[in-house]
């Protein structure tokens, strides 16, 4: 069989118009294929861009030149309210959240204890009385007593004056030139002159006696008068502890905790209630690196959390004396191998403006969260002072 061969023309492909569809396994070409990403995917990268250093701008620029932290809380002064005596309450006369004046009676106990005692020590001081009235008597008559024996020394004196004269001269008229007189009347002036010596020092000794019984009948007088000052400082503190049981409010302020009903029997030193005081301040924990542009004076701005909205003004009023970590109950200690740096924090007492506390009277309560900040670009007041 003769070979065929079979001739296949090679012709040029037409043109392909633009726009239309290419052929079947023609190779297609992206239109896109030499242009750059689109506008829209820049306009993105380039808005992500700027609010990217924007965001880091205005972070650099807060932190430079602003103080803030969210340690921070309201305090104020909160004063308990206790009994200085044991008793039951028989009345209550508020109730929480009320507003008292220092002095408002609060609660009243029962008084009969008090008063039994009130009345026993003037019993006492009573029958005292009558003892020292009965020892004025003693004493009158003690002296009396020594009046008396006084004058007996005095007579007791003048026998022994006359009794020696009497010896003296019958020993003149008995002698051995002249015996004019007996030796039995001798002898008898004689002994009538050692009685009148004697006498005398009895009379004496009784006067000394009286006399020591006027200086006993005044002590034990003395020691009934200094009983008396005793029962009377007792009675003193008998009726405070009667007038105790009337509780009153030590400062003026709204009343909370109550906790304390008629019937019950309280201690001494039981709290019955606690009192807060509408003058209130901020303390801030700010950390230690912090602390360098702060100083006393200076404006801050104060966000209350209960009071959202409302930005409050304070100033800085003083810095605690020591960290945080000192004041509490169980200090880290740092002496130790494994010893790791750790950022303290500092108390800051920042006072809010008079008319913002007149404001927000009763809003403002301890214990509420807050955000302060501080513009470190304040100068302070010293400097503010000198300027003008």
């Amino acid at each position: 069989m003769p070979d065929t061969q079979t001739t296949v023309d090679h012709k040029p492909a037409a043109a392909v118009p633009p726009g239309a569809p290419a052929a079947m396994g023609a190779p297609a070409t992206p239109a896109n294929a030499r242009k750059g990403p689109p506008k829209r995917v820049l306009i993105v990268v380039g808005l992500i861009a700027a609010a990217a250093l924007a965001a880091g701008g205005r972070m650099w620029y807060r932190s430079h030149y602003f103080v803030e932290t969210e340690n921070a809380y309201v305090t104020g002064h909160v004063h308990p309210v206790s009994s200085r005596i044991p008793g039951v309450v028989t009345k209550v006369m508020f109730d929480d959240n009320q507003v008292v004046k220092a002095g408002d009676v609060l609660a009243e106990l029962d008084p009969a204890d008090q008063g039994v005692k009130v009345e026993q020590i003037q019993a006492q001081i009573m029958s005292v009385q009558q003892q020292i009235v009965q020892a004025d008597a003693a004493v009158e008559q003690a002296r009396a007593q020594a009046s008396a024996a006084a004058a007996q020394v005095v007579q007791a004196q003048a026998n022994l004056v006359r009794a020696k004269q009497d010896a003296d001269r019958y020993g003149q008229l008995y002698n051995s030139q002249m015996k004019a007189v007996s030796k039995a009347e001798v002898d008898a002036a004689t002994a009538a002159r050692a009685g009148a010596t004697a006498d005398v020092t009895a009379r004496r000794d009784n006067a000394s006696a009286a006399k020591a019984q006027i200086a006993a009948a005044m002590s034990a007088r003395d020691v009934l008068k200094a009983q008396v000052k005793v029962l009377q400082a007792q009675l003193k503190d008998a009726r405070q502890q009667l007038g105790y049981n009337r509780i009153v409010a030590p400062v003026s302020g709204r009343v909370g905790k109550r906790s304390v009903e008629v019937g019950a029997r309280v201690q001494p030193g039981q709290q019955l209630a606690a009192i807060v005081q509408d003058d209130v301040w901020v303390v801030a924990n700010f950390k230690e690196t912090q602390l360098p542009g702060i100083v006393p004076g200076q404006e801050v701005k104060i966000d209350v959390d209960a009071l959202p909205k409302h930005e409050l003004v304070g100033r800085v009023d003083s810095f605690s004396p020591a960290s945080g970590n000192q004041f509490a109950l169980l200090p880290a200690d740092n002496a130790t191998g494994n010893f790791t740096k750790i950022v303290q924090r500092v108390p800051v007492k920042i006072t809010f403006a008079p008319e913002d506390l007149k404001k927000y009277a009763g809003r403002l309560v301890p214990g509420m969260s807050t955000v302060v900040e501080i513009d470190l670009r304040q100068k302070a007041p010293q400097q503010q002072a000198a300027a003008h």
